[in-house]
């Protein structure tokens, strides 16, 4: 996803640990054709949040030693495991405070991550999951490789990119077949498929709103990748969004355009608090767009919980497409849990 949160990246080496770091054979990613085999068990590094959570879903939280700063699903990720990756705190800057940063820092040519490779070295791991989807959103693999390669590590790299909802579904199977527990993995996708299922059902024949995903409010920004077929798997018709390419950046004239019925606004980056606060920017902002254009108001615009269940590539995602489908049809299916959806306008 384009996020606009963010910290910042520079590696930490020094040549003393080189030593310290594991010996294992290291992958090609997603094209490596190698089996999950490790001796004792694997020892699992995440270097992205919706990684953290499919580790965690496969059941392999004890087998997890490191994360990053972000990873705060299941909380014990973030308190119980060593951060091997930092960067800056934004929560008390302003949405567009925050893309000036990310624009200025990415126009210098400078990261948005830290890596702690003395952290990483320490940690030994078989297995170290991260991503090369999106630079704004988490440590690209090169950073690790480069990193890996000096301290003489070789840790398998598999990394994550999935675009749309079935690729995430695979991403989960992937790391089970890497992670030594396939099994695992073909179950917790199944049960996945079953929810979708159960929300097909529930919708059917009851037509197709126009649905439009703000992923930012300022500059706004319509939601890419996966986020489209959330809303297509949830009963809507997606609007506005390009699917299975990043997120783009639109005027509110432009979503005006687009004629939503509904809107939701799932900030990358904010659960559902901060989210509605921005969803009530953007119903102004829209109905302002809509007035100069002539079009009658009054579009429902919904907050969600979109760094829970929305922006993250993980299992999560199918919490997602229940709380949309609650949201475009509101009684056809079972209301989602408090802290979800909050209509704001």
């Amino acid at each position: 996803m384009a996020s606009r949160r963010a910290g910042r990246v520079l590696a930490q080496l020094a040549p003393h640990l080189r030593a310290r770091c594991h010996t294992s054979h290291r992958g090609a990613g997603l094209g490596w054709g190698g089996g999950g085999s490790y001796a004792g068990g694997v020892r699992l590094v995440s270097l992205l949040p919706s990684a953290t959570e499919i580790v965690y879903a496969l059941g392999l939280g004890d087998e997890l030693a490191g994360v990053t700063f972000e990873c705060d699903e299941p909380p014990a990720a973030r308190t119980d495991k060593t951060i091997v990756v930092g960067g800056l705190d934004t929560s008390g800057m302003a949405p567009g405070d925050i893309d000036r940063y990310v624009r200025a820092r990415l126009a210098a040519g400078e990261d948005l991550y830290t890596l702690h490779a003395r952290a990483l070295a320490g940690l030994a791991p078989d297995l170290i999951l991260t991503q090369d989807l999106c630079r704004v959103c988490a440590l690209p693999s090169a950073h690790v490789n480069e990193a890996l390669d000096y301290l003489g590590c070789r840790a398998d790299v598999l990394t994550l990119d999935p675009h749309s909802l079935d690729e995430v579904l695979d991403s989960i199977l992937l790391v089970g077949q890497r992670a030594g527990v396939p099994e695992r993995a073909e179950l917790v996708v199944a049960g996945l498929r079953e929810r979708l299922g159960a929300v097909a059902e529930g919708v059917a024949g009851l037509g197709r709103p126009r649905v439009a995903v703000v992923e930012w409010v300022d500059p706004p920004f319509t939601a890419g990748h996966w986020v489209p077929d959330l809303v297509t798997a949830a009963g809507g018709q997606p609007v506005a969004g390009r699917p299975r390419v990043p997120s783009v950046q639109a005027t509110w004239a432009d979503i005006a355009a687009a004629e939503p019925e509904v809107v939701v606004v799932a900030p990358c980056g904010y659960h559902l608090a901060a989210a509605a606060e921005q969803a009530r920017l953007a119903a102004a902002q829209l109905a302002a767009a809509q007035l100069a254009a002539g079009q009658l108001g009054g579009v429902p615009v919904w907050a969600i919980d979109a760094d829970g269940i929305v922006v993250r590539p993980g299992p999560r995602l199918v919490n997602g497409v229940e709380a949309l489908a609650s949201v475009i049809h509101p009684g056809a299916v079972p209301a989602p849990p408090p802290g979800t959806v909050q209509r704001v306008s």
